[in-house]
């Protein structure tokens, strides 16, 4: 891999680009440019192009990029192609859905444990996964060797849930609690608050409904 500073943006964009590839390879799709790849994403290709090259040449002018090759090398940018455990702790809807995805998920990156500290959930099944009690997070953590920790309670329980983690050796945590943690620099944390997105999502709506109102009377 070529040796830059890979922003941000260019990390989320990956995983994007996998699933369309995934979805080519499943109908047996064997290249795509990337105007094809831009089209379906509703990306400049310059841009693909441009994210691509971060991490290696992996195209071939006038042909474009072999999908099956394609998968294989952005599974081993975003480190897929090892296997990640992940510990869930909230089995209520979210988790219960979140569980469901994992089962039929064909990724490395599987959610191996569930917790909960309601005692009617303790001892009960999700999709071959028995929910433990939160006293046996950290052994639990500890002893498959999971790295990644889901949250899905409610947000006053959030900070107390992202604690434990931490001290049973998470490296990264994924909150969908509406709650702002405040965890150690080395924690790598990223936020899925639903409310947020729904709450930002109305002032767009609301202020593209306004912009065709004044173009109505402007024409």
């Amino acid at each position: 891999m070529k040796q830059a500073k890979i922003s941000e943006a260019v990390v989320r964009r990956l995983p994007i680009y996998l699933q369309v590839l995934n979805e080519l390879y499943n109908r047996e799709v064997q290249t795509v440019s990337s105007q094809e790849l831009g089209i379906k994403l509703d990306l400049n290709p310059a841009q693909i192009r441009k994210d691509l090259a971060y991490f290696g040449d992996f195209g071939r002018k006038g042909i474009g990029y072999d999908v099956s090759y394609l998968i294989e090398k952005i599974q081993q940018i975003l480190k897929l192609d090892q296997r990640i455990n992940v510990a869930l702790v909230g089995a209520g809807n979210l988790g219960h859905a979140l569980c469901n995805y994992n089962k039929y998920s064909k990724d490395n990156m599987k959610i191996v444990a569930v917790f909960d500290d309601h005692p009617t959930k303790i001892g009960t099944m999700i999709n071959n996964l028995t929910i433990q009690p939160m006293d046996m997070l950290k052994e639990t953590v500890q002893e498959n060797n999971i790295r990644i920790g889901i949250i899905t309670v409610p947000g006053p329980e959030a900070q107390n849930v992202a604690n434990q983690f931490v001290e049973a050796g998470i490296e990264g945590i994924l909150n969908f609690a509406p709650a702002i943690l405040r965890l150690p620099d080395h924690i790598r944390i990223h936020h899925a608050d639903f409310t947020r997105e729904l709450l930002s999502l109305a002032y767009y709506l609301e202020k593209e409904r306004n912009e065709q109102e004044n173009g109505s009377i402007m024409d």
